[in-house]
């Protein structure tokens, strides 16, 4: 049984500390108390009667297919409709991002050949300042999609009331599985963005729908 989790079940975590598969859960919000107990009620089953379980932790992920309500195709799907780009607070709170297509490597390795019992954390060590992603969006977008008036994207950007429960910093250390199962990210955040930014561009199809106001 493999069960997949989030690094968000250990707290908000202070620079330059990484979350490590030892780090103790701290979860900050509602959401990840209740991915907390479930990691631990997957963990009881292993100790208690032997299930055998893979557990993984996993940072920030994005790509094709992303729900639109999520930071990065929002970010991309609002400046392509001349949208105000919104920012929780002072736009400083820190993420790593792991590209899909590098997540789902993981946990393939993962299931065929991780040990019963054991939890990888899985991260793309690609830690960005909220603000950062969406600057990079504007940038990449500047390129790939200029606006008709020939300003930059970045005029968009505008800042709003933080968010509740709004952890400061998620940085995982995959150290374990690259060394474990040989497991290495193949995208960089920039080639991982411009894959996913050209993904939105060319499948209007997909994501339209979902933005469609009901």
């Amino acid at each position: 049984f493999h069960h997949i989790s989030t690094d968000e079940v250990y707290g908000s975590l202070e620079a330059p500390d990484l979350f490590t598969e030892q780090t103790s859960y701290n979860p900050r919000s509602p959401y990840s108390a209740s991915k907390a107990a479930s990691d631990h009620l997957v963990k009881a089953w292993f100790h208690t009667y032997g299930l055998p379980v893979i557990h993984t932790n996993c940072s920030n992920n994005y790509g094709p297919y992303h729900y639109p309500e999520k930071l990065i195709p929002l970010i991309i799907l609002n400046a392509l409709d001349e949208k105000p780009l919104t920012i929780y607070g002072r736009g400083d709170n820190v993420r790593d991002w792991l590209y899909v297509d590098d997540h789902v490597e993981a946990l393939v390795l993962a299931l065929d050949h991780g040990r019963p019992g054991e939890t990888y954390n899985i991260g793309g060590n690609n830690e960005r300042t909220n603000v950062q992603v969406v600057e990079a969006i504007c940038v990449q977008l500047d390129n790939l999609r200029p606006r008709a008036n020939g300003l930059s994207y970045c005029q968009l950007i505008e800042y709003g009331a933080d968010r509740l429960g709004h952890d400061k910093r998620y940085a995982i250390d995959a150290s374990k599985i690259k060394k474990e199962l040989g497991w290495q990210p193949k995208e960089s955040f920039d080639t991982g963005l411009s894959k996913t930014i050209i993904w939105y561009l060319e499948n209007e199809w997909w994501w339209k729908p979902l933005r469609t106001v009901k």
